[in-house]
């Protein structure tokens, strides 16, 4: 990953409405979301939902996905690996120096 590609996830990610969208995303699973679901659970109107949701397809960290005449909205989790792992190469010289993000793996064909 690009360093100014990495630089504009993060920045997507740097307000704190998205980061909320992204986080229940992530916990949503493959399946995601659909946007009334979303906006009900984090309280937001639906122009505010609207504007975050595009910005964050927009940089590619969500999908959406048409079903019927419904969009459901996931997270894009190898895009988000992509991420960890660019944060994280050559971190402490390779040696085990981050537990938490150590506990928080799961196996990745769960996703």
């Amino acid at each position: 990953m690009e360093t100014l590609h990495a630089a504009d996830l993060l920045a997507a990610l740097g307000h704190e409405t998205r980061l909320g969208i992204f986080r229940l995303l992530v916990e949503a699973g493959p399946e995601g979301m659909n946007p009334s679901a979303i906006g009900e659970r984090l309280g937001l109107p639906g122009p505010t939902l609207s504007f975050h949701l595009s910005h964050l397809a927009r940089v590619g960290l969500i999908g959406g996905r048409q079903e019927s005449r419904f969009i459901f909205y996931a997270a894009n989790y190898p895009l988000m690996d992509e991420l960890i792992a660019f944060l994280t190469a050559n971190c402490c010289a390779g040696s085990a120096c981050l537990p938490q993000a150590q506990s928080a793996r799961c196996d990745s064909d769960s996703r």
